[in-house]
């Protein structure tokens, strides 16, 4: 199954699955030894005709992708707390994180884009992209907290922690099943927020005040919540994405995917549990 998420796409896409090779038929959740949790027969990560299988224990593992998202995560965290560190946001110098803040959020976005559509991961962009994110996301929050609320950052660490931790125990639980339908649904949802957003964008850009006002009062608390909810969808698509990937074999190296997948998922969700917040304190 393909999530919308634009890394997790390009998992097996270099690969041919061979509908009579009899490593196809290995049915979805087997390596975790649980009950399939796909309708697929054919193995998008099986070696093709014309490809030498893999060496023995060449196959992702759950403890790859963990260490990998950690060591992505980590470079997050550590570049975030270093830039609200050493870039501080006091009036007299307000100009000069800014500027640093937006190129890096630039450059990470164009970094994101080129391993999104590489074929093979690449750990050096991926890991560029996270301390990058980490600059823009310290100096986003430390404009915040100084000027609107000072606990508000830890209040959104600690939120979406707890949305990860509740998507994660409503997807282990079954309780969220990821089939065709849900990732239709969310694919047109995530297309029309984000429509929504490159207008509001637009109309803040050519003197339309607040936009399409989805940055203060409850347009702006809705449409917080509806991107955190988009969020906790794609990180339930994510986790199915690994649990086939672990059962089904991939290679080893795309555990670096996961890493970034789900990197991507939980800055999308920060920043939206951010925005919330945000409005809500400014309201107050």
């Amino acid at each position: 199954m393909k999530t919308s998420n634009p890394v997790f796409s390009r998992w097996g896409a270099a690969r041919d699955a061979g509908p009579n090779d009899a490593h196809a038929r290995r049915p979805v959740g087997a390596a975790l030894g649980g009950a399939p949790t796909d309708d697929h027969a054919t193995n998008p990560y099986a070696p093709g005709p014309d490809i030498a299988p893999r060496a023995a224990g060449s196959a992702v593992t759950m403890d790859d992708v963990i260490v990998r998202t950690a060591t992505t995560l980590g470079t997050v965290v550590l570049t975030a707390v270093l830039s609200w560190l050493l870039l501080p946001v006091d009036e007299a110098n307000l100009g000069r994180p800014y500027g640093i803040a937006v190129g890096a959020a630039l450059v990470a976005f164009v970094l994101s884009l080129v391993q999104s559509f590489k074929r093979t991961p690449s750990p050096a962009l991926i890991l560029g992209y996270a301390a990058l994110e980490g600059v823009f996301l310290g100096v986003l929050s430390s404009t915040i907290s100084t000027y609107i609320a000072a606990g508000v950052v830890v209040q959104a660490v600690l939120g979406t922690f707890a949305v990860a931790a509740g998507v994660l125990l409503a997807y282990r639980m079954r309780w969220i099943r990821v089939t065709r339908r849900f990732t239709g649904f969310v694919a047109a949802a995530a297309t029309g927020f984000l429509l929504l957003l490159v207008a509001d964008l637009l109309f803040s850009a050519f003197g339309a005040g607040s936009g399409l006002g989805f940055h203060s009062g409850g347009l702006g608390l809705l449409f917080g919540v509806v991107g955190i909810l988009l969020g906790a969808a794609f990180l339930a698509m994510d986790f199915k994405q690994v649990e086939d990937a672990v059962a089904y074999g991939a290679p080893r190296e795309e555990a670096w995917l996961a890493a970034f997948g789900l990197t991507l998922t939980l800055v999308w969700i920060y920043l939206e549990v951010l925005r919330v917040l945000t409005i809500f304190n400014s309201d107050n």
